[in-house]
């Protein structure tokens, strides 16, 4: 009963007074947050490429009101770009030269050079949100961005790339389904 009563005290948490306040980083939280969210998006963009046969990569559709949308090859490479775009300025860093406006580098162009490119948007985004909390690596401002004339948190820059990513991931389903291809995300 001693042995019993001595591994309770010692597994019971300290008493904090009531109404006393604990104070804590929250860097830690939210990186692992963003985390989760990041590596959920990476999922199933990553997935939604996979899926999609590489002959319709260059699949717009053409019914309705659709003049001018990119195609599925091209919004993941837009969608990509903007990543890297983003959470090179959460880093501080310049994006990369072939990030260009937003479109991608002109060099990628097949199913598997597409792919490669999401995932490496993605390792980007982790990178950045690995820094939050870092106060030694400075966060630019984007042009891209709605955060103009100031210097926007590195946790903003993040919040907008998924916000944009889920954005385009919308109308990548909508793109699959149209071909006929049921978004992994979607399937039992």
């Amino acid at each position: 009963m001693k042995h019993l009563l001595l591994v309770f005290v010692l597994l019971m948490p300290p008493a904090i007074p009531a109404g006393a306040q604990v104070a804590r980083d929250s860097s830690n939280q939210d990186r692992a947050d963003f985390l989760y969210f990041v590596q959920l998006q990476r999922r199933d963009l990553v997935e939604a490429a996979l899926a999609m046969p590489a002959d319709k990569y260059a699949f717009t559709p053409t019914e309705g009101a659709f003049a001018g949308v990119r195609s599925f090859g091209r919004q993941l490479k837009h969608l990509a770009a903007t990543n890297y775009i983003l959470a090179s300025a959460a880093l501080g860093v310049e994006p990369p030269a072939d990030a260009g406006d937003e479109m991608g580098p002109d060099s990628v162009v097949t199913k598997d050079q597409i792919v490669r490119y999401l995932e490496g948007s993605f390792d980007l985004m982790e990178r950045a949100i690995h820094a939050i909390g870092d106060a030694r690596l400075p966060v630019r401002s984007s042009a891209i961005s709605p955060f103009q004339g100031h210097t926007p948190t590195r946790i903003a820059l993040l919040a907008e790339s998924m916000i944009h990513a889920f954005d385009h991931y919308g109308q990548i389903v909508v793109y699959l389904r149209m071909n006929g291809v049921i978004p992994p995300a979607s399937r039992p």
